[in-house]
C-alpha cells in the first residue's frame, strides 16, 4: 500500500487575509489548531507544505505541533505537493489546508479507509461543514494531472483535474455519515468576517483540545453564518 502523508498547505501571503495562519483562536494559531487535529489522522508523515516566503514564519509552529515542514512553489501548489510526495516517498496524500482549524480527524480516517477499500484516485466526503474535511489523493494520480493539464486553476488547487475527469480517474465522493452532515455551513477562514465568526465559536466551545464536528454542529445550527 505504500506510505501515506498528511500534507497541510499553508502560507503567510494570503491576499484576502494576510498572515491569517498565525491569527490566534484562544490559545493556538489557526494553523496550529489544524495541525493538532491532523495529528490524530493515521499516517506515516505529518508535513506542513509552504513556500519560501512563509517558511521561517511557520517553521516554529510546525515544530511545536510535531510536523515537519517543506517548502515548494508559491503559486503552483500541485507542484509543491508532487515535490513533497517524491521527497517523502508517499503514495497516498491526505490533503488539508491551513485555513481550516476545525478539520475533523475521525472523518478523515473514515474517508481514508473508504479510499483504500475502493482503490480510488480521489476521495472526499460530501455534506459536511465546509472546512472540516480532507481530500485523499493517490500520488500517481496527481503526477498524471500535472503532466496532462497546463491550466493554471488545476495547478493552484491540486485536485480539480482529477474530479473534472471522472472518465480518467476513480472518484470516490460520497455522502458523509449523518452525524457529520450539515450541508451549506462553513467553518473555513478566508476573510476577516470568517475569522470573527470562528473566533466566537472557539470562545464558546473550546476547552483546550481539538473540537470535532459533533462538538460544533449544534453551535453552527444555532449560529447560522451571517445572521
Amino acid at each position: 500500500m505504500g506510505k501515506s502523508g498528511v500534507f497541510l498547505q499553508a502560507r503567510i501571503g494570503s491576499t484576502r487575509l494576510p498572515g491569517k495562519a498565525l491569527f490566534k483562536l484562544c490559545d493556538h494559531t489557526i494553523v496550529s489548531h489544524a495541525m493538532n487535529a491532523l495529528k490524530m489522522v493515521e499516517a506515516d508523515y505529518y508535513v506542513l507544505l509552504t513556500d519560501e516566503e512563509s517558511f521561517n514564519s511557520l517553521s516554529t509552529e510546525a515544530e511545536k505541533c510535531g510536523f515537519l515542514i517543506f517548502k515548494g512553489s508559491a503559486d503552483d501548489v500541485l507542484d509543491r505537493f508532487i515535490s513533497a510526495a517524491k521527497y517523502f516517498d508517499v503514495s497516498t496524500i491526505i490533503r488539508a489546508t491551513g485555513d481550516n482549524p476545525l478539520v475533523d480527524s475521525t472523518a478523515a480516517n473514515l474517508i481514508m479507509a473508504s479510499h483504500f477499500e475502493k482503490n480510488a484516485d480521489y476521495s472526499g466526503f460530501d455534506d459536511m461543514p465546509l472546512g472540516t474535511g480532507v481530500e485523499i489523493l493517490k500520488t500517481e494520480s496527481i503526477l498524471r494531472a500535472a503532466k496532462e493539464s497546463s491550466e493554471p486553476y488545476d495547478h493552484e488547487h491540486v485536485s480539480p483535474y482529477l474530479y473534472k475527469n471522472p472518465d480518467k480517474f476513480l472518484i470516490n465522493r460520497i455522502k458523509a455519515p449523518d452525524e457529520f452532515c450539515l450541508s451549506g455551513s462553513t467553518v473555513t477562514i478566508d476573510t476577516e468576517s470568517d475569522f470573527n465568526y470562528i473566533k466566537q465559536l472557539y470562545e464558546d466551545l473550546y476547552k483546550g483540545k481539538s473540537l470535532s464536528i459533533k462538538d460544533i454542529i449544534p453551535w453552527l445550527k444555532n449560529h447560522p453564518y451571517g445572521k
